[in-house]
This record gives structure tokens, C-alpha cells and sequence, in this order.
């Protein structure tokens, strides 16, 4: 929900320095490059090769920064209504889960599932096979485009699709769709749409992996959301007032996942080595979970109206793109960059309207 809040006149606030929040990023993006050059000399035994390797992972912690700073603003909104232990056991937890598992067990698992090996199989591949390691990830970008497309659509629509919401940035949309959001299902419908049409345009087996994972997408986030629902009910059960518990958890976790599957698969395209991407990649995520903690402590997004809607406009042109990567490869510097523009316009809108709505001070 997106009530409307106005900055207080003239009101500044007193957070902690920037760099504050950077401090555990930049001690992992030293320890990773440290652990790049390493690997880099080990696989080459050359100074031009350990710098490439170098080269690579800070391309893809940026690549990782791109795609996933619309990910830290919706976890930002998610958190500011969880419980104090349940943001902090996010921000430990969660951080570990997301540079562990989606960027080096997930992977793993896939060619686990599609090759059909075992655990340390996968491993031993992608150490010593990395052409064919990154040949099966690539065959098996279809399923998880269609899957995390469909989840990344339900969150975006589920932000506009809102009776409650009062807040309008594009206003003749977004007025709409909150005009219509008590009609049930409306989301469902307009994802089920999208999936029927971009599954028409494949053909054979290709249509029916795109539309079987789609809805297995649809189905988890509505899991998802029945099962955090249980769950935190039953916590306001036992902890009287309590919200904001596992349920809310679960969500984030899966909704990280969706917004990792574009970039690890992406990350393929700049290097084969899956450690190098997991270092990469990790550096990443862990900017992404410090600008969270900022927003969060900061109140960002309190301030800045329609920043939440320029980050929820790209997680829907997200979901797109990921659809159309069915049909046509779409470099991840476009997403990247699109997702950044839309919330740099939605932060530019938000300046302007504080400043047209800011009480003078006497």
C-alpha cells in the first residue's frame, strides 16, 4: 500500500554517512577481487590474464548493482513493515542465502536437474568443463526466464493493482488500476494474457516448457503469498500485534531469487567460470543489501513518493524482457539500464514534486 506522505517543511535527516553503510560491500569487494586475482593467476599463470579475471568480476558486480537496485527498493518497502529481528534476520540470513545459494548452489542445481548428475558432478564440471557447464545453463534459460518472468510480473501488477493506493505517478494508469483492483484475480488475468500470448509465438516442446514453467512462476507466488499469510497470522497469534514475521521472509527470499535468475544466466555471456561469476556476482548483492539497510534507516522512500512506483515500473519491464529473451536474446546492459532510468525519472519526479510541495520556513 502507497499512502500519500509529504516531507516536513524543510525537514532534513540526520543519517549516517554513506560510506557507512558501504563499509561491509567494500570490505567483500576487496576480499573478492583478492579472491579473483587468485583465481586468476591459478587458471592462467599470466599477469594479462589475472587482470581480465579482475576485469570480469567488477563488470559483473556492476552488471549485478544495474539489474538489482530496483530489487533493493522493493526490499526496502517490505522491510520497513517487518519486525526489528525479522529485518535483521533478512539483512544476515537472507544476504548469505542470496550470494550462497542463488549465486553458486542454484546454478549448481540446474545442471544437477538438466543433465541429470549429482551435486558434486556439477561441480567437478564446472571446474573442469566450463564450456559445457555454461552450454547447459544456456539450455535451460527458457524455463527459468518464463518462471521468474511470471513471478516478477504478479509483484508488479500486486503494487498497482491496489483499492488502498492513493499515490499516483503516471496518474491516468495508475488511477485506473487501482480503480479496478477489487475486481479478484485482475493481476492473475493480466499475467495469464501475457503468458498465452508470448507461448503462441514458440513452437513444439519450446511452447510447452515456456507455459508449463510460467505457471509453475504463478503458482509459487501465490503459494508464497497464501503460505506468508499463514504464517503471519498465526505469529499475531501467539505475539499479540505482531506482522511482518517468516511469511514476509519467504517472500523476499523468492523474490530475490526471480531478479538473480537474469543476472546468473547473463553473467554467462562475460565469463564460463562459474566461481568468477559467483564473485561477481556476490560483490553485487552485497551493495544491493546496503543500499537496503540506507532506504530502510533513511526512510527513503517515505521521502521520495515515487520512487516505489519507478521501481515496480521496472520489475514489469523486467518480467517482459525476460519474456521476450524467449524469442530473442536481449543484452542484460538494456535491462540494466532501463531499470535504472525508469527510477532515475521516478527520483527526478519526486524532487520536483517536494520542491512545488515544500512549506517554506519562517
Amino acid at each position: 500500500m502507497n499512502k500519500d506522505t509529504s516531507p516536513s517543511a524543510g525537514g532534513s535527516r540526520a543519517g549516517r554517512p554513506v560510506l557507512s553503510y558501504l563499509k561491509w560491500a567494500i570490505i567483500v569487494t576487496g576480499l573478492g577481487l583478492a579472491l579473483g586475482a587468485v583465481l586468476g593467476w591459478q587458471t592462467t599463470g599470466t599477469l594479462s590474464g589475472m587482470l581480465s579475471i579482475l576485469f570480469i568480476c567488477a563488470v559483473l558486480a556492476v552488471l549485478e548493482i544495474s539489474l538489482s537496485f530496483d530489487n533493493a527498493i522493493v526490499n526496502a518497502n517490505k522491510l520497513k513493515e517487518m519486525r526489528p529481528e525479522w529485518q535483521r534476520r533478512f539483512l544476515t540470513w537472507g544476504i548469505l542465502i542470496a550470494v550462497f545459494g542463488m549465486r553458486i548452489v542454484f546454478p549448481l542445481l540446474i545442471v544437477v536437474i538438466a543433465a541429470g548428475i549429482g551435486p558434486w558432478q556439477a561441480l567437478l564440471l564446472a571446474a573442469s568443463q566450463p564450456e559445457e557447464y555454461a552450454h547447459i545453463m544456456h539450455e535451460a534459460h527458457l524455463p527459468i526466464a518464463a518462471f521468474g518472468g511470471t513471478f516478477l510480473m504478479m509483484v508488479g501488477l500486486s503494487f498497482f493493482f491496489d483499492h488502498e493506493k492513493d499515490v499516483h505517478w503516471v496518474h491516468w494508469v495508475e488511477r485506473h488500476m487501482a480503480k479496478y483492483a477489487s475486481i479478484r484475480g485482475i493481476e492473475v488475468a493480466v499475467v495469464l494474457l501475457f503468458v498465452l500470448g508470448f507461448s503462441h509465438l514458440l513452437q513444439g516442446t519450446e511452447r510447452e516448457v515456456f507455459f508449463g514453467a510460467a505457471i509453475w512462476g504463478l503458482m509459487t507466488f501465490l503459494l508464497v503469498e497464501v503460505l506468508g499469510g499463514l504464517l503471519d497470522s498465526t505469529q499475531e497469534t501467539l505475539h499479540g500485534a505482531a506482522r511482518g514475521g517468516l511469511g514476509a521472509f519467504l517472500y523476499l527470499e523468492v523474490l530475490d531469487a526471480s531478479f538473480s535468475f537474469d543476472g546468473v544466466i547473463g553473467a554467462f555471456a562475460l565469463s564460463q567460470n562459474l566461481f568468477v561469476i559467483a564473485i561477481g556476482l556476490g560483490i553485487g548483492a552485497m551493495y544491493v543489501r546496503s543500499m537496503t539497510i540506507m532506504l530502510v534507516e533513511n526512510s527513503t522512500l517515505s521521502e521520495y513518493r515515487y520512487l516505489e512506483h519507478g521501481a515496480f515500473y521496472a520489475i514489469i519491464a523486467l518480467s517482459v524482457v525476460m519474456f521476450a529473451q524467449a524469442l530473442v536474446h536481449i543484452p542484460e546492459v538494456i535491462t540494466g539500464l532501463g531499470g535504472a532510468g525508469l527510477i532515475g525519472i521516478s527520483l527526478w519526479s519526486s524532487i520536483r514534486w517536494n520542491r512545488r510541495n515544500t512549506v517554506p520556513a519562517e
